[in-house]
């Protein structure tokens, strides 16, 4: 193999993954792709960036369980979600093409997305997995939005529910599990910049 070259990162809201992606992009000079790609996706298709983002790693489990039915509105209910259902697939679709396209294209670091299912088979990725410890995600949510704990907290619980249902709706695999991921790593414990260290090292080994 001629080493590494793509680097995925799931991650739990509030942990600091996208900020780990960041600083792999500047320190290996490789470009970075978050929700870039639903803009990416959106045009491709041909659909306004805001719809796609209704669907992406989220909004079909938040439309389904804030969807309240009423008598008589049975049918409305089940045609509303097949259409968000066929939408989302869509939109995931052409994004894991987008995926494997830039992975073909160059190294680069991918946020989210379920990249690191979508290329399952490149021995070339490396796919990791960033978490930390409640308290921690906690202040870090409350300080990047402004957020008291309780509001901080519900949004966590909130976005880590919606990345869990859309990840394992398009893969079949658990969220966050050491079975779904190469690695683990805990910001709370490693420090995002040993985290960083030690993926640079793997992708230049």
């Amino acid at each position: 193999m001629a080493g590494y070259k793509i680097i995925t990162i799931g991650r739990q809201f509030g942990s600091g993954g996208h900020e780990i992606g960041q600083k792999l992009s500047e320190k290996l000079g490789i470009p970075l792709y978050d929700n870039r790609l639903v803009s990416m996706a959106a045009q491709e298709l041909g659909v306004r960036k805001e719809d796609a983002e209704r669907v992406d790693e989220s909004s079909l489990n938040t439309f389904v369980s804030n969807y309240t039915v009423t008598p008589g509105m049975y049918m409305d209910f089940i045609n509303a979600t097949s259409y968000i259902q066929s939408f989302d697939e869509e939109v995931y679709r052409k994004q894991a093409e987008i995926i494997r396209k830039l992975a073909e294209n160059g190294p680069c670091v991918i946020v989210g997305r379920c990249a690191d299912y979508v290329l399952r088979d490149r021995e070339d990725c490396i796919n990791v997995f960033i978490c930390a410890d409640k308290e921690d995600r906690k202040k870090r949510i409350g300080k990047l939005y402004g957020l008291t704990d309780r509001k901080a907290a519900e949004k966590i619980r909130r976005t880590d529910r919606e990345r869990r249902y859309y990840y394992e709706m398009h893969t079949g695999k658990e969220w966050g599990e050491i079975s779904s991921h190469q690695m683990l790593f805990n910001v709370s414990l490693l420090g995002t910049d040993c985290i960083v260290d030690i993926l640079v090292m793997m992708y230049n080994a």
